[in-house]
């Protein structure tokens, strides 16, 4: 399962993120995911909490922002939505397009925990 792959590595990150800010354990953590990053969402959420097994986020809630698929076009230029299996331009119709987001997997925000208090993170 490519996800468990993608939770660990997720794990490793917020691990630094958690040493950096001499916190204790992370609460929350928000992941951006567009439709064209290779990963299922649903997947990722069943392999996070094997990934995390024993480590300072084993009891992080993982939440998702989804990122939709945006294209800017190299006839008209303009910025438009597009389909996943449409990566065409909403305004011309063109198909020579270069895709702005929806392929990110990114760390969006890590709350966490200290002795006292939450601290949000970016």
């Amino acid at each position: 399962m490519h996800e468990l792959a993608v939770a660990q590595a997720l794990v490793d990150q917020v691990d630094a993120v958690i040493d950096q800010h001499g916190a204790t354990q992370a609460s929350l953590i928000r992941v951006r995911i567009g439709p064209l990053a290779g990963v299922v969402p649903e997947l990722l959420a069943t392999a996070f909490p094997l990934a995390a097994a024993g480590s300072r986020m084993e009891h992080a809630e993982l939440e998702f922002t989804h990122a939709p698929i945006r294209v800017r076009c190299q006839t008209c230029g303009a910025e438009t939505e597009a389909a996943m299996n449409r990566l065409i331009c909403g305004a011309c119709g063109d198909w020579h397009t270069q895709i702005m987001s929806g392929d990110e997997l990114l760390l969006e925000s890590v709350e966490l925990e200290t002795a006292s208090s939450l601290i949000p993170e970016s």
